[in-house]
């Protein structure tokens, strides 16, 4: 066998090897991409599995605190109907600042109904600051407002940064898309928007750390009241403003991805222990022991340890709505209530979990076509590695290879 054929042979057999190496490894690559399907496949079983369940246990909820307020006989009615128009006047004073976004979230929800939570720029926002919450004193209502400010009160609150993103887009440039967000569907109602907006992101907000006070049904916060050195509370004295504000039961908890409710989120980040006072002269005199501001129902106000609003009050346009807390339902109503917002709560967080398992089966589903589109390419390769090796010369085995002389 000449050295150029034995050459030949040999680079042969070391690119069969090397096949052999490539093909193993996508084998190995395609049966470690099955198994990721599997696991996701059962992940989604699971999880499906669990919103059945969640499904059913709602359905025996909602049937149960159906018949619980079915059986309510004594029912304040003059109560009610003064609670639902204090929220309605906000929310018709919120629709008449024309050109804002504040109003125009109102008006959506207000033509579109149920469909707002569907939208995409609606969908995730909780609504807007002035209509979260209640107070129960008129004055208290209006240093409140003034302390936040026009723009904070009308300010658009969102449970995730997704949502926040959804209310405007940007082109390339940076300036505004005005076909989407907020400014796409303003004129759908008729309306244009102007100027800047605030919007708060619950999700990215640091929660309160401490403790609710044991059994308040409105959860307030366990913050420390301001003592002086003989144990008394400073005179006039009234409460913290986070913990004045009367929060619906559907936003007591379960309105972030984290569980959490607005008390210690929202108006926690907008009051933190901001202090409440009878007067001004109050105010003034507890100075010492006010460390994140302080308001008097007169009109003073500190915000933070050092800087005090002088001069004639500002009016704001916008205010919480001015009612006591919502007529009392028995505590079983209530139970149940919070029982099916959890349970609806879990459901949203299961579903985001299903939708993003959803994601990454197709995303491995892909990687396993590809896979394998590359292992059929591989064996395709070896056969024609195979037909184009040269094939070894036969050999006439026991017989000399040299020409033999005629005798």
């Amino acid at each position: 066998m000449s050295a150029l054929s034995r050459s030949n042979m040999q680079g042969s057999a070391s690119n069969s090897e090397l096949f052999k190496s490539l093909i193993q490894k996508e084998q190995d690559d395609l049966q470690k991409v099955t198994q990721e399907i599997k696991h996701h496949e059962d992940n989604l079983k699971f999880l499906k599995s669990q919103v059945n369940a969640i499904d059913e246990s709602l359905q025996d909820l909602q049937g149960e605190l159906k018949e619980r307020r079915s059986s309510i006989v004594a029912v304040e009615v003059d109560d009610t109907i003064t609670f639902v128009n204090m929220e309605k006047q906000t929310l018709d004073s919120i629709c008449q600042m024309d050109g804002t976004a504040a109003s125009i979230i109102c008006q959506v929800k207000d033509q579109h109904g149920s469909v707002a939570s569907t939208l995409r720029c609606t969908k995730e926002v909780v609504g807007i600051v002035a209509s979260l919450g209640k107070v129960k004193d008129v004055e208290l209502n209006k240093v409140l407002s003034e302390y936040l400010g026009l723009e904070t009160m009308l300010a658009i609150v969102c449970k995730t940064f997704e949502g926040v993103q959804a209310l405007e887009r940007y082109e390339k440039d940076g300036t505004i898309d005005k076909n989407t967000g907020l400014h796409g569907i303003a004129p759908t109602i008729g309306r244009t928007m102007k100027g800047r907006f605030h919007v708060f992101c619950l999700q990215n907000m640091r929660p309160f750390a401490g403790e609710f006070v044991s059994d308040d049904p409105q959860k307030k916060l366990a913050l420390i009241n301001p003592r002086l050195p003989n144990g008394k509370l400073p005179h006039g004295f009234l409460g913290f403003a986070v913990n004045m504000i009367n929060v619906d039961d559907m936003y007591l908890s379960c309105v972030t991805v984290r569980g959490h409710g607005l008390r210690e989120t929202l108006f926690y980040n907008l009051f933190s222990r901001l202090q409440v006072y009878i007067s001004r002269a109050d105010m003034v005199k507890a100075q010492p022991f006010i460390t994140d501001g302080a308001v008097s129902l007169d009109g003073g106000i500190i915000k933070g340890s050092g800087l005090f609003f002088l001069g004639d009050r500002n009016e704001v346009e916008i205010k919480f709505p001015v009612a006591d807390a919502k007529p009392s339902m028995p505590k079983e109503v209530l139970e149940l209530e919070m029982q099916i917002k959890f349970m609806e709560w879990k459901k949203e967080m299961i579903s985001s979990d299903i939708q993003r398992e959803e994601a990454l089966l197709n995303s491995t589903k892909c990687l396993l076509k590809t896979k394998s589109d590359e292992y059929r390419m591989l064996i395709n390769e070896e056969l024609l590695n195979k037909a184009r090796s040269p094939s070894p010369r036969p050999t006439n085995a026991g017989f000399p290879t040299h020409e033999i002389r005629r005798q």
